[in-house]
């Protein structure tokens, strides 16, 4: 496989959208959440798009746009004008969304349970399945796993304050983490008593060291 998964920080990009079908606005409405600037290209775009801050130019502006760009999506169902675009976009990032090994980009099927995002890529095998592997792995993320990453997020921030060494932090985590009574209060929903048992734990164990 010639991909790597990476995130890329999105907020404040500049994204041309060559495109205004429903593949270009799923794409649109990803990247307005996460904060970039969107501009499309096409005939029309719902009014949601509008709301979001996305702006709607003519395809005859496509020279323009990908010079603004720092991110070119091609989602055009005209291969002719695709390819235009795809060639003078060289030296920009591009996501083919009709053809991604002509890109440098993915951008897969992605969702969101609490703070955590989960993405699948099957190299453009079979987005179907993606789908369907979405479905199982959302089925399988409790609430108890959501509450345990609040948990090791402030472990994380407390010891910090305390354990300079990142090795002894991490093990102390994998303490944390197998805690019977915390894992208790997890279960039952009680997330700040279990922050207070470990804010007692921490002090305890390096207060005095």
């Amino acid at each position: 496989m010639d991909w790597t998964a990476l995130y890329l920080k999105t907020s404040g990009l500049k994204v041309f959208i060559l495109g205004t079908g429903e593949v270009a606005t799923r794409r649109a409405n990803k990247f307005l959440d996460h904060g970039a600037i969107v501009k499309l290209a096409g005939n029309s775009i719902d009014d949601e798009l509008l709301m979001k801050g996305a702006e709607l130019f003519s395809p005859d502006d496509a020279d323009e746009l990908v010079d603004w760009a720092d991110l070119v999506v091609v989602a055009s169902g005209d291969k002719q004008l695709s390819d235009y675009v795809s060639d003078i976009s060289k030296d920009k990032l591009i996501n083919r969304a009709d053809f991604p090994d002509g890109g440098d980009i993915i951008v897969p099927t992605s969702f969101n349970i609490g703070d955590i995002e989960i993405s699948i890529f099957t190299n453009g095998k079979s987005p179907l399945m993606a789908r369907q592997l979405r479905k199982r792995i959302q089925s399988i993320i409790t609430e108890e796993d959501i509450l345990e990453i609040e948990l090791q997020d402030y472990s994380r921030s407390l010891l910090k304050k305390y354990v300079p060494n990142q090795k002894d932090r991490r093990d102390y985590l994998y303490k944390i983490f197998e805690d019977k009574k915390i894992q208790n209060l997890i279960e039952s929903g009680e997330i700040n008593k279990a922050k207070a048992v470990i804010c007692e734990l921490v002090k305890r164990d390096f207060d005095d060291t």
